[in-house]
């Protein structure tokens, strides 16, 4: 029986076979959804798909493209922002 940690179905599950002919279960937390656009819902394609704490492992620049309102809007919707705001001045 798995530790009291790896029981809930919230972890994904991979059966393996082993060198020596056993078959294992593998369990492994399980890929976030995308990152949404606020406005048009589409996925944000330059946001890797990690949890929390491997995010936090990888450099600053693959995080999040470097540009205003980055994480929030996809490039779309981000371009009509700056323009509405441009012409609202």
């Amino acid at each position: 029986m798995p530790r009291p940690g790896l029981r809930s179905h919230s972890q994904a599950r991979k059966t393996i076979r082993t060198p020596g002919n056993i078959n294992n279960t593998h369990y492994s937390r399980r890929k976030p959804k995308k990152s949404h656009c606020a406005i048009c819902k589409k996925p944000i394609s330059s946001i890797p798909r990690l949890r929390p704490a491997k995010i936090r492992n990888t450099n600053k620049a693959s995080r999040r493209p470097n540009r205003l309102e980055s994480g929030r809007y996809c490039a779309i919707c981000l371009r009509n922002l700056i323009r509405e705001s441009i012409w609202n001045q």
